[in-house]
């Protein structure tokens, strides 16, 4: 009798879909919901006020770059503060940010606030992350990653396109309260978490440098999301003015299509890198965002938007939640959190980039020009993940 017992607490330990899981998705699901419903609204904003496709970069791509500053502050706070405390600072910092937007009179003030927003969504985003890799069980670890994006994944098929839906019938300053409200509701689901305690090593504290910024190994992965989210920096700031500009219509349907072929891709990959790892879903993803990138500087009529979105969904899915196991997999317990800080920095920095580099591509080249020059960034990540293959396949023949 007692073996089956025995049996039944492994399983059980093993167990992804639990109250606090649930929890950590319902919050992430708000607050990427508030975040993706400003994404091609803040946009139309900026050229309401007066900015040009410079601006509108700028405006986009300073967010990004506080949060990457802020990040590895909050992946030490939350090895030495805990999550509780940081996960709800960073929460009710980024709903006072985004419900204040419609109040700024002028592009400055935006400026300011979206530093603000940043460093919100830096310290929530990287606490979220890291409570739910406390959560999933290591073994699962690919699939249950590959779950909680899901959350984020369903703000991505909805958030857009009900961001772009509310600014044609309510004025920008009730889409913005909006988006401030799902930021509380977050809140909500982030109390009801019952945290880890955070497991202090003493002889690493004794050992630990001064200016501890990044987990040297999640390196790898994180240069390569840094490649791959470049590309979304010209997706969510410039695609609804770019098909606007060739008269094609259905951006929403783009949004759409997008997330739900995440969704679905995510349903099996993480299981697929649990078994066989990264080498099985890195080059097949990046190709599959290489061809809609391309797609999109072709784009002829909706169909083939449509099926840039497909492309892009389906690489995208696959890849960034097998890139973030992979950064935490070979991570010590008690530097999880500043592995996911080190992770989600070169994420935010390569949407920073590109968007204000997009912005300028864009104001002097055009629009197209914008999506053959995010090909690119793909091929040179699959160039830089041949290397980084080549290289362990050496370490092991030695």
């Amino acid at each position: 009798m007692g073996e089956p017992l025995a049996e039944e607490r492994v399983k059980g330990s093993e167990r992804i879909w639990t109250r606090d899981f649930v929890m950590i998705c319902l919050a992430n699901l708000c607050i990427f919901m508030g975040f993706q419903m400003t994404m091609p609204t803040i946009p139309l904003f900026v050229e309401q006020l007066g900015g040009d496709d410079r601006l509108v970069g700028a405006v986009l791509g300073v967010f990004t770059f506080s949060a990457l500053l802020i990040r590895p502050f909050a992946g030490k706070m939350l090895e030495t503060k805990g999550r509780r405390s940081i996960f709800l600072i960073g929460l009710a910092i980024f709903a006072f940010s985004v419900g204040s937007f419609g109040f700024m009179g002028s592009i400055g003030l935006l400026f300011l606030m979206r530093i603000v927003q940043g460093v919100g969504w830096g310290l929530s985003s990287t606490a979220s992350g890291t409570i739910a890799s406390d959560i999933i069980p290591a073994k699962r670890r690919g699939e249950g990653m590959g779950y909680y994006g899901l959350s984020g994944n369903l703000a991505l098929a909805l958030g857009p396109t009900l961001g772009l839906f509310l600014v044609t019938v309510l004025p920008f300053q009730q889409l913005f309260l909006i988006c401030s409200l799902l930021g509380i509701l977050a809140m909500i689901m982030a109390s009801l978490i019952t945290y880890q305690k955070v497991e202090r090593d003493p002889i690493a504290a004794l050992s630990a440098k001064r200016f501890d910024i990044y987990e040297k190994s999640a390196l790898q992965p994180s240069l390569l999301i840094f490649f791959i989210s470049v590309t979304f920096g010209g997706i969510a700031t410039f695609l609804p003015l770019y098909t606007a500009e060739k008269g094609v219509s259905g951006i929403q349907w783009y949004f759409l299509l997008y997330a739900l072929a995440l969704m679905v891709t995510r349903l099996f990959s993480g299981r697929l890198y649990d078994r066989r790892g990264h080498r099985a879903i890195f080059v097949p993803s990046a190709l599959l965002i290489m061809s809609g990138m391309l797609l999109l500087a072709w784009m002829p009529g909706e169909s083939v938007l449509y099926i840039a979105a497909v492309l892009y969904g389906m690489g995208f899915g696959s890849v960034q939640p097998a890139l973030q196991a992979w950064s935490i997999e070979k991570t010590a317990p008690n530097r999880k959190a500043m592995a996911n800080a080190t992770y989600f920095s070169f994420f935010d920095l390569g949407v920073g980039i590109g968007a204000i580099v997009f912005g300028q591509i864009g104001y002097l080249f055009g629009y197209r020009s914008i999506y053959v020059t995010a090909a690119f960034s793909i091929l040179i990540s699959i160039m830089v993940y041949l290397w980084i293959v080549r290289s362990e396949d050496k370490l092991r023949t030695l």
